[in-house]
C-alpha cells in the first residue's frame, strides 16, 4: 500500500506567531503593550511592556517643594487620587514628627474609603463591559457621580482634589455636609444589589472568569502582587488592620479583610464588591465618630518655607488597588532629595507573565481586565 501526502505547505512546521496586543487596544486599559507568542489560539509566553505614559514623577518630585509634590502625587492613580496624596503628606508628616489635629484624623479617614468606593466602582462597572455586558456601567457610573458630588463638595474637585495639606486638610468640612455624605453613603449601599445581581447572577459572567486565570500564594509574593488581586489568592494581609493608620486602629470592630481561596477572575471580582460595602460601612463609621468630635482645627499651622529635617523616611498605605509606598529622603532642603514611588498597579500587571501563558486569547482579556490596574500607576 502506498501512501501519498499532497500539499502540506507550511502547515506541516509548527510556527509561533507573536501578537502585539497595544500599546494602544481597548483591552489594555490605556497604553500598555503585551507581546504574545501563539501556539495557534494559545498563548505561550507574555511579556507586558510598559513606559509609553511615563511621565518622570520620580524626578520632578525633586524639583518641587513639600506642598507643591501633592499635586505630582495625586496623579499617577487617577482612580486614587486622594489616597495618592494622603500617601505623601505622611510621609512628611512622619519626617517632621508632626502631630496632626484628630477632626483631620478621621475626616482623612473618611474620605480615603468614599476614594475606595470610587475607584471599585469604576472596575466592578469597566470589567462587565470588557465581557460583553454593558448594563453594569451604567449603574455603577449613576453611584459614582452621587458620590463625586460629595467629594466636589468638599474639595472642590471632581478627579484631582488637592484637599491634604501637610499637617492636615485644605479646610474645614461645609455646613451640612455630613449629613449629606451619610445620605449618599447610605443611597450608595442600597443599589449596590444591581451590580451583584447583574454580574455574579449571570451564569454567562460566570463561565468566562471561574478557573481563568489563577494566581497563586506563591506568585502573589513573587511579584509583590498586593491588595484585592493578592487577597482573591487567599494572601490575608491588609494595612489597615495589620499597620494601622490614621484612625484605622480604632474602627477594628468594623474593619474587615475580604478574601478568597481561588485566586481567579471570578474571586477578584467578588473580592472587589465586597471590599465596597466595606468601605461604605467604614465611611458611615467615620461618620460617627466625626459627629462626636467637639469644634477644632483641621490643620496646622505651617511655616512660610516648609523644610523636612535631614534623614529618610517609608510611608505606606492601602490603596484601592493595593500598597502604596513613598520613601523619602531629605537633605533639609525645602524639596525631596529623593522621593521613590512604590505603586500597587506596577507589580500587580507584572503576575500577567505567570498568568497568560497557558491560556486561550478569548481569555487574555478576562485576565486582563480582572488584574484592575491603571496605567499612570504603572508608568509613573
Amino acid at each position: 500500500m502506498t501512501e501519498t501526502t499532497i500539499g502540506i505547505g507550511g502547515a506541516a512546521e509548527g510556527t509561533d506567531m507573536v501578537l502585539n496586543i497595544g500599546p494602544q487596544h481597548p483591552s489594555t486599559h490605556g497604553v500598555l503593550r503585551l507581546r504574545l507568542v501563539l501556539d495557534g489560539e494559545r498563548i505561550r509566553s507574555a511579556e507586558p511592556i510598559i513606559g509609553y505614559m511615563h511621565r518622570g514623577a520620580e524626578k520632578l518630585f525633586e524639583a518641587r517643594d513639600y506642598r507643591q509634590i501633592v499635586m505630582l502625587a495625586n496623579r499617577h492613580d487617577w482612580l486614587s487620587a486622594f489616597a495618592n496624596e494622603l500617601g505623601v503628606v505622611l510621609a512628611v508628616e512622619r519626617m517632621l514628627g508632626m502631630e496632626v489635629p484628630e477632626r483631620a484624623v478621621w475626616t482623612r479617614t473618611l474620605l480615603a474609603e468614599l476614594n475606595r468606593v470610587l475607584n471599585h466602582l469604576m472596575f466592578l462597572g469597566s470589567y462587565p463591559l470588557e465581557l460583553g455586558g454593558i448594563t453594569p456601567i451604567f449603574y455603577a457610573f449613576t453611584e459614582r457621580e452621587e458620590l463625586q458630588h460629595v467629594m466636589e463638595e468638599v474639595s472642590g474637585g471632581r478627579m484631582h482634589y488637592m484637599f491634604n495639606r501637610v499637617g492636615g486638610l485644605k479646610e474645614d468640612l461645609p455646613n451640612g455636609w455630613t449629613g449629606r455624605a451619610r445620605a449618599t453613603v447610605a443611597a450608595v449601599r442600597s443599589r449596590m444589589g444591581r451590580i451583584d445581581d447583574l454580574v455574579l447572577g449571570n451564569e454567562i459572567f460566570r463561565g468566562r472568569t471561574r478557573g481563568v486565570g489563577v494566581l497563586s500564594q506563591q506568585d502573589v509574593h513573587g511579584f509583590g502582587v498586593s491588595g484585592p488581586i493578592a487577597r482573591a489568592s487567599g494572601v490575608d494581609f491588609d494595612l489597615r488592620r495589620d499597620e494601622p493608620y490614621l484612625a484605622y486602629g480604632e474602627l477594628a470592630d468594623t474593619m474587615r479583610v475580604v478574601t478568597r481561596t481561588e485566586g481567579d477572575c471570578l474571586a477578584r471580582f467578588e473580592v472587589l464588591l465586597e471590599q465596597t460595602y466595606v468601605a461604605l460601612d467604614l465611611a458611615d463609621a467615620c461618620l460617627d465618630r466625626l459627629a462626636e468630635l467637639p469644634p477644632g482645627p483641621i490643620n496646622q499651622r505651617l511655616p512660610k518655607v516648609l523644610k523636612a529635617p535631614e534623614g529618610h523616611t517609608y510611608a505606606w498605605t492601602e490603596n484601592p488597588l493595593g500598597l502604596n509606598g513613598y520613601y523619602l529622603v531629605s537633605k533639609g532642603e525645602k524639596t525631596p532629595y529623593r522621593l521613590k514611588l512604590r505603586s500597587a498597579s506596577f507589580n500587580n500587571i507584572q503576575a500577567l507573565t505567570v498568568l497568560l501563558p497557558g491560556t486561550l486569547v478569548a481569555d487574555m482579556v478576562a485576565i486582563l481586565g480582572s488584574m484592575f490596574f491603571v496605567v499612570g500607576d504603572v508608568d509613573k
